[in-house]
């Protein structure tokens, strides 16, 4: 079993745990369990889901490009989506880093949010209305991109799911931590001597000096995207803020625990 933690990360806070230069607000000022760090990446100024783990197979299964884990972001647009620009959103739209993959979108109502602090600025003769996006890839600040693409200026943007884990029930600033059991693997034999060291498995704990960045195990690549936090240890923390159950189908099992609210600054 591993753990993984659930953060709804408020508006205006760094995905990392440190900021020397800036003093702007951490992830450590919500969540202090030790040695985790961010399965990916969420911008300063959006909104959401955040899950972080100290287990780099784990991380790699959630972050990595090539798993195409599905993102669902709810978006607060200026201006009204029409047909057109709806179809465009959901076959690609040409961006300067390439054509987007095809992906989900509609309209939907408001959703039942706290008042984002400090509040959207609105343009009283401009109307907003709030899309729902599901993305599988994660190109830098692509859906902001993609609405301003097809003149629909992203106001607000709250990520609402990744893969099977959802916001439901967390507050800003509020986490949860669930059980994850991770899939057996098979392992592959080595081709050449440069795998010699790769002997990990995934979901595998480590200690000490054996954790992502020294480990040489090639399934733990993902850790190294914790460089930034200041909190590149894999070792599990051992700490967790209870038990639940029940499982996601076709989902790694979890046991949900009750949200906690994070520390403030």
């Amino acid at each position: 079993m591993s753990l993984i933690y659930l953060l709804h990360k408020p508006y205006r806070v760094l995905t990392q745990f440190t900021d020397r230069d800036q003093g702007r607000q951490t992830l450590a000022d919500f969540i202090d369990v030790p040695d985790v760090y961010a399965a990916g990446r969420l911008d300063y100024d959006s909104e959401g889901l955040l899950l972080l783990t100290s287990d780099g197979a784990l991380s790699h299964q959630i972050a990595h490009p090539r798993k195409k884990q599905p993102k669902t972001y709810w978006v607060q647009v200026e201006g009204a989506p029409d047909e057109q620009a709806i179809a465009a959103l959901r076959t690609g739209v040409e961006l300067k880093d390439g054509m987007t993959r095809p992906a989900k979108v509609r309209r939907i109502e408001p959703p039942t949010l706290p008042d984002r602090q400090p509040p959207v600025r609105f343009r009283a003769s401009i109307p907003t209305h709030w899309l729902e996006i599901i993305i599988s890839e994660g190109r830098n600040r692509q859906v902001r991109r993609m609405t301003a693409h097809v003149g629909l200026p992203t106001l607000r943007l709250i990520r609402a799911a990744i893969g099977p884990w959802k916001l439901d029930g967390l507050a800003p600033g509020e986490w949860r931590s669930e059980e994850v059991e991770m899939p057996a693997v098979p392992r592959r034999e080595s081709r050449s001597p440069r795998h010699k060291g790769a002997t990990g498995k995934p979901g595998e704990r480590r200690t000490g000096n054996s954790g992502p960045r020294g480990s040489g195990n090639r399934g733990n690549s993902a850790g190294k995207s914790g460089k930034g936090s200041g909190r590149g240890s894999s070792r599990s923390s051992g700490q967790t803020e209870g038990k639940g159950s029940g499982k996601t189908p076709g989902a790694p099992s979890r046991r949900p625990s009750s949200p906690k609210k994070g520390r403030k600054s």
